[in-house]
C-alpha cells in the first residue's frame, strides 16, 4: 500500500478479507459480529485509519463545515472576527475552512469555488478591494449555501449581513478632532467601489458640514488604504504650502501608521502640529508614541454575532423572521494623537 495514501474502509476490508460494508458497520458502531468487530477495530488502528467526515456528511446529506473568506488573515480585525466565529462554531460541533483573498477578486472567486466544491453549508465573507462584480456571491446562494457578508459587503446582494455603522463612527471621529481645535482635516479614503469606504467618507463630510468647515478637495486623498499608500499621501499632504493640521485615516490603522511614521520623519509634532486618527483598533495603536486615536469595531463580537446568526438561520422555523442586516455600533477610542497639549 502506498504509505502516502489515506487509509480507507476498502484497505481494511482487503487486509481482513471481508466486505467493506462490514467494516463500515463496525466503525459506525452498528450491528456486526463482536469477534469481527474487534478484528476490524484492531486493523483500523494498525493502518492508522481516520474517519472521512466530509464523505460521511455527504452520505447523510449534511455538513458541519463553514467556509470563511477574508482579505487578510494577518490583520487583527479579521483574525478577531475569525476567532469569534470559531468560538461559537466549535461549541456547535462545526469546523472552519479559512481562505484569504489577498485583496484579489480572482483569488476570491477561486476561494468561493473551492468552498462550494467542499460542500460547506455556509460561506462567511468580506469582500476584497478588487471586487466590483458579485456573480460569484449569487452562485453561493444558487447552491443553497447560506451566505453571510460582513464588514465589506455588496449591498445589492440579498444575503445576511453583519456590519458596523461606519458613517456615524467617522462622523464622531472627525467631530472629536474639530472639538480639539483642528480645522484643516485631511481624509485618507479607501476605494469608493466599496460601500464601507463611501460611508466613512460620508461621515467625514457630514462632520465638516455640521461644524461649518469648508470641504477642501485637495485634502481628500483617494485609495490611501495601506500603510505604504497612507505614507505616500501623507508626504504629499504635509508638503503642501498650507498642510493639514489633522489626518483621518478612515481606511485602517495601517494607513494611520504610515501617517504617523511620515509625520515623525518630516518633523511634525503629534498632536500639537498634526492630529492623527485611524480605524479598527489594531494592537499597535496603543504602543506607538504618541498612541493613536482609533475606532474599535468590536471584531470578536462581530464574529460571534455572525456565527450565532448562522445557527439561528438553520434552526429557524418557516415562519421565523431573522434580521437580514445586523449593525454593531463601533466606539471611538481617544488617545494621545488627537489630544492637543
Amino acid at each position: 500500500m502506498n504509505p502516502k495514501k489515506r487509509t480507507t474502509i476498502y484497505d481494511i476490508a482487503k487486509k481482513l478479507g471481508i466486505t467493506p460494508s462490514s467494516v463500515s458497520r463496525a466503525l459506525n458502531d452498528k450491528a456486526v459480529n463482536e469477534k469481527t468487530k474487534k478484528r476490524i477495530l484492531q486493523a483500523a488502528k494498525e493502518l492508522n485509519y481516520k474517519k472521512n467526515s466530509l464523505a460521511s456528511n455527504l452520505r447523510k446529506g449534511e455538513s458541519t463545515t463553514i467556509g470563511v473568506v477574508v482579505p487578510r488573515i494577518n490583520q487583527n480585525f479579521f483574525s478577531n472576527v475569525i476567532s469569534g466565529i470559531e468560538n461559537v462554531s466549535y461549541k456547535k460541533g462545526h469546523n472552519l475552512i479559512i481562505c484569504q483573498s489577498d485583496e484579489s477578486y480572482e483569488k476570491e472567486k477561486k476561494c468561493i469555488n473551492m468552498l462550494i466544491n467542499q460542500h460547506v453549508n455556509c460561506i462567511i465573507m468580506s469582500l476584497s478591494v478588487d471586487t466590483t462584480d458579485y456573480k460569484h456571491l449569487q452562485s453561493i446562494m444558487d447552491q443553497n449555501i447560506t451566505l453571510i457578508q460582513f464588514d465589506r459587503v455588496a449591498e445589492e446582494v440579498e444575503s445576511l449581513k453583519v456590519i458596523n455603522d461606519n458613517e456615524q463612527a467617522s462622523f464622531e471621529a472627525v467631530s472629536h478632532m474639530i472639538k480639539q481645535g483642528y480645522k484643516r482635516i485631511a481624509l485618507l479614503e479607501g476605494p469608493q467601489t466599496l460601500e464601507i469606504f463611501r460611508q466613512r467618507k460620508a461621515g467625514y463630510l457630514r462632520a465638516l458640514e455640521k461644524h461649518d468647515i469648508a470641504v477642501i478637495d485637495e485634502l481628500i486623498r483617494p485609495n490611501a488604504w495601506t500603510k505604504e499608500l497612507g505614507a505616500t499621501a501623507t508626504r504629499e499632504l504635509l508638503s503642501m504650502p498650507s498642510p493639514p493640521d489633522a489626518i483621518f485615516a478612515s481606511t485602517s490603522d495601517f494607513s494611520a501608521l504610515g501617517v504617523h511614521e511620515v509625520a515623525m520623519e518630516m518633523g511634525f509634532k503629534v498632536p500639537s502640529q498634526l492630529g492623527i486618527c485611524g480605524y479598527s483598533n489594531e494592537p499597535f495603536t496603543e504602543i506607538t508614541s504618541p498612541s493613536i486615536t482609533t475606532i474599535d469595531q468590536f471584531s470578536f463580537q462581530m464574529g460571534t454575532t455572525i456565527a450565532e446568526l448562522y445557527f439561528q438561520e438553520i434552526n429557524k422555523s418557516d415562519t421565523a423572521k431573522i434580521s437580514k442586516v445586523i449593525s454593531i455600533k463601533p466606539k471611538l477610542i481617544v488617545r494621545a494623537s488627537t489630544l492637543k497639549e
